[in-house]
């Protein structure tokens, strides 16, 4: 039985989203009017190619970019109307960020990678140093914690960046490409973690190109081309792995 969302009910949504920019004497389409929807404990994929608009759809979404027009609402209200202050909080405490590319600091620990997600939203040190200890623990680096980025695997490295994104608490999950630097085996194990993390609640988007993944693990997935939602559909089913 395939699950079924309703966009009456839906929690974070985009109407008629638009991102343009220039490149030199032309104008690049981004996201062109793009509506879609989002519910609270949703897995969503959004599958397309490189420069599809994937990923500047989740930094959108995520509040860590300005649409050119069209409107992006969560529980009803348009990220444009909050104050800098107020997204500068909706991006810190109700939203979790993972990429490609790690992003991890080089010459910091496993722990202290993770601790600095707390570090700008007044959480105390010693709640911060537990909190990022027991997210790591969770996600089985408990024997990582003093280790750098170079001293841990592309998996080992893209848990920290997990584990990172969710010691905040967020409400939703937005993953930009996390298996595109992986192998295969590591590949099944982070798909594996965020559907499982959305098995105990917490709602995930993921940007990715890999159309068989998104398909297996997502409830639901949306395809992009060149800015434009240009299909749908409703993902796996029950008895599916990540279901």
């Amino acid at each position: 039985m395939v699950r079924k969302f309703d966009v009456s009910t839906s929690w974070l949504q985009t109407k008629e989203l638009c991102r343009y920019y220039r490149r030199g004497p032309h104008e690049v389409r981004a996201v062109d009017r793009v509506n879609l929807y989002l519910e609270r404990g949703e897995f969503l994929g959004i599958v397309g190619a490189s420069g599809s608009g994937k990923s500047t759809m989740l930094n959108l979404m995520a509040g860590l970019d300005t649409p050119t027009s069209g409107r992006i609402e969560i529980d009803g209200t348009a990220l444009s109307s909050l104050t800098r202050r107020e997204l500068a909080a909706y991006r810190a405490r109700r939203v979790g960020m993972v990429f490609q590319s790690f992003n991890l600091l080089a010459h910091q620990t496993a722990l202290k990678n993770v601790e600095l997600a707390l570090y700008f939203n007044d959480t105390p040190a010693r709640a911060r140093r537990i909190r990022a200890t027991e997210i790591l623990e969770r996600l089985g680096l408990g024997d990582r914690l003093d280790h750098v980025p170079a001293d841990l695997s592309g998996g080992e490295q893209q848990r920290v960046a997990i584990a990172r994104a969710l010691v905040k608490g967020p409400e939703v999950l937005f993953a930009d490409e996390p298996t595109g630097n992986l192998d295969q085996v590591n590949t099944e194990q982070i798909a594996e973690l965020l559907a499982g993390l959305n098995r105990q609640g917490l709602t995930v988007v993921v940007a990715t190109h890999d159309l068989d993944m998104a398909r297996r693990y997502a409830h639901r997935t949306v395809r992009m081309d060149y800015g434009k939602l240009v299909a749908t559909d409703s993902g796996r089913t029950d008895g599916e792995p990540g279901q």
